[in-house]
């Protein structure tokens, strides 16, 4: 059996040399990370200046779009020269019809008062819809509530909603500002509340650490943690309300003009290249609204939090 004073050696060796093993796997680990950090890339530079970063712009949100359209146009054109449908027009036909609405006076005023409806009525259902979801995400009893009811008003066709509110609000202005809301606040409502839910719990714990509580913890930890799905909620919520107002321009009677009115008088007079017209502006304000509000928006949030790549 060996002394103790040769065990207490053997074992002090083995652990200098567990620690010289273990500050030798370190080092190569941060040598490896530098060398990763530091790695010339494999190709030659290529700065990316002013006029490339316009041109890049430029391509993404003009360029593709409008090959997308020459392509669905050329498309049309030669659906209707083959004679594939007996009532389809020609594009021609459908712009000579917007060229009649614009200089009879009918086209500008519809569709001010179509866009004029949905920012306000957008307005006010972001504004609700906020309120609504953080109120489902910070009281149980409301979510139990609430939730599915919105659920139910989410998931009812825009035409299941004029009705309701002609009988309410008679034909006017203000029974469209209701399907409008009905649509849309459900969607942001239900939208916020879901973006709300994802946050990690160890955030909210750090800001009431912190002092964050009531009002500041919202400002300042929920809803900036929450901010890209507060962006996708807006939008779903601004796509709930457009079509619920082109729905309730088309079935009520108000008193001012609007895009659904155009398509509602096409109906009426079987006149099918006024009603594809409305129903392409209906389309350019969608994809205006996607490529100028709403992708920029998100693509900003995304990358500020390095989920995007940075711009050429």
């Amino acid at each position: 059996m060996p002394p103790p004073t040769d065990r207490k050696e053997r074992t002090d060796q083995k652990e200098r040399t567990g620690r010289a093993e273990r500050t030798a796997g370190a080092g190569a680990l941060t040598e490896g990370l530098d060398h990763l950090d530091t790695a010339a890339p494999a190709g030659p530079p290529t700065p990316a200046g002013p006029a490339r970063r316009y041109a890049a712009r430029l391509r993404t949100t003009v360029t593709t779009p409008a090959l997308s359209v020459l392509a669905l146009l050329l498309l049309w054109q030669g659906a209707y020269a083959l004679g594939l449908s007996a009532t389809l027009p020609s594009p021609a036909a459908v712009a000579s019809s917007l060229g009649d609405a614009r200089r009879d006076g009918t086209l500008w005023p519809a569709l001010g008062h179509s866009l004029l409806r949905t920012a306000v009525g957008f307005a006010v259902s972001v504004v609700l819809g906020t309120l609504l979801g953080l109120l489902i995400h910070r009281v149980r009893a409301a979510r139990g509530a609430l939730a599915p009811v919105l659920s139910a008003l989410q998931s009812l066709p825009a035409a299941g909603l004029v009705p309701l509110g002609v009988i309410v609000f008679g034909e006017s202005e203000a029974a469209v500002y209701a399907v409008v809301l009905l649509g849309a606040v459900p969607s942001v409502a239900l939208g916020v509340a879901g973006a709300l839910g994802q946050i990690p719990p160890l955030l909210i714990r750090a800001g009431r650490s912190l002092g964050a509580t009531g009002p500041a913890l919202v400002r300042h930890i929920l809803l900036p943690a929450a901010l890209p799905g507060l962006v996708a909620a807006l939008r779903q919520g601004w796509t709930f309300g457009w079509r619920a107002l082109m729905t309730a321009e088309l079935i009520t009677a108000t008193p001012l003009p609007g895009v659904g009115q155009l398509l509602s008088t096409g109906k009426e007079n079987d006149d099918t290249a006024l009603v594809l017209a409305a129903v392409l502006l209906v389309l350019t304000v969608g994809i205006v609204m996607e490529s100028a509000l709403f992708t920029p928006v998100e693509r900003r949030v995304l990358r500020a939090r390095g989920l995007l790549p940075a711009r050429l």
